[in-house]
């Protein structure tokens, strides 16, 4: 069995699991970090969906290794054999992270800052490091210039004012971009909007976000839209974004390199909102209310978790670098209103998350 090449933390989330599977369809050998190791219950799960996938045996047995890890511990909590196994690898893509609203600061630093600091230091152990690939967050990392570590009372009130995810992603994005270039790691990170699912099956296997506000539209409690006619929540569908970043590694070569992904012909959120209305047979919304009225009611009564708000603008994006490696490897986006559609029919027939 060859060593695996690759590495990929986080293959049992929803964005991972696709990318191994992308990975494992172009010959790759990878290795999977999940939690519990080989054999246990969660690799189990993984191999199963894998093999349900289109991964055939041959590849599941030969190509593929599973390692257990903990990214809240240094040296992502690899024991001896399993960081021997990982002896070749020279690409390293980090997905890991926990993606939940509603967080503590407790919860959500460990993870999302101190587990990215720890798979960077990491992969500088790797003699044959070719790229660090880290899946940063929507609208994070648009500082040219990223800080770390910040003063405890910048940090504190970064917590407090966007919420124990959205900070600690933000973070987490400047300690990797600064601690890369410190220890001379060839790092890049990819910026992905909001992720939907399958362009072909519309499977998700991811409810939040996004996908909250189409569940608020399909049981018609979306009366009024928070925002503007301008505001912009672009999408990239989950294949989309598994083949780019399976083909980050051998494009990049710059010490440090970073790509927005989304797919600019995203319509505005409101036309995007009164085409699933159209779809799912719904009422659409009657108007809009501007996102900082909704900050002040109370979420029972708008059904708006306050932590999805940040991600209500008119802002507009800069692609040319994803669009360029894109078209290098000859990745287009799938048409996005049916791409959508597919989705949120997929996302109902899902009772959008509760038949899993």
């Amino acid at each position: 069995m060859p060593l695996p090449t690759t590495l990929v933390l986080g293959a049992t989330g929803f964005i991972g699991r696709w990318l191994a599977l992308e990975l494992l369809t172009q010959g790759e050998p990878v290795a999977v970090a999940v939690r519990g190791g080989a054999g246990g219950r969660r690799d189990t799960a993984l191999r199963s969906w894998l093999r349900a996938h289109g991964a055939d045996d041959t590849a599941l047995t030969t190509a593929l290794t599973t390692v257990a890890t903990d990214l809240t511990h240094p040296g992502i909590g690899l024991g001896p054999e399993d960081d021997a196994r990982l002896a070749e690898v020279r690409d390293v893509h980090n997905l890991a992270a926990r993606y939940e609203f509603g967080l503590t600061r407790a919860e959500a630093h460990p993870a999302n800052v101190d587990g990215a600091l720890h798979a960077l230091r990491w992969s500088a152990t790797r003699p044959r490091l070719r790229r660090h690939v880290h899946l940063s967050g929507y609208r994070v990392g648009r500082d040219p210039r990223p800080r770390y570590p910040f003063p405890p009372r910048e940090t504190a009130a970064l917590y407090s004012r966007l919420g124990a995810y959205e900070a600690s992603k933000h973070l987490g994005d400047a300690a990797v971009r600064v601690t890369a270039d410190r220890l001379g790691v060839p790092l890049t990170t990819v910026n992905p909007s909001s992720v939907i699912g399958h362009s072909a099956t519309g499977e998700a296997g991811q409810y939040l976000g996004l996908a909250h506000v189409v569940r608020q539209l399909h049981r018609g409690r979306l009366p009024l839209l928070p925002g503007t006619r301008r505001t912009f929540v672009p999408v990239v569908t989950v294949d989309h974004l598994a083949r780019f970043l399976s083909a980050v590694p051998a494009h990049d070569r710059a010490p440090a390199s970073s790509h927005t992904v989304l797919d600019p012909e995203t319509p505005a959120l409101p036309d995007l909102i009164a085409l699933l209305a159209t779809h799912l047979g719904v009422r659409p919304p009657r108007g809009f209310i501007p996102v900082p009225v909704v900050r002040l009611l109370p979420r029972a009564l708008t059904g708006a978790d306050p932590e999805t708000l940040t991600f209500l603008s008119e802002d507009r994006y800069d692609t040319a670098s994803a669009d360029e490696l894109a078209a290098t490897i000859g990745l287009t986006h799938p048409p996005v209103e049916a791409a959508i559609r597919t989705w949120a029919a997929r996302l109902v027939a899902d009772g959008f998350g509760t038949a899993e």
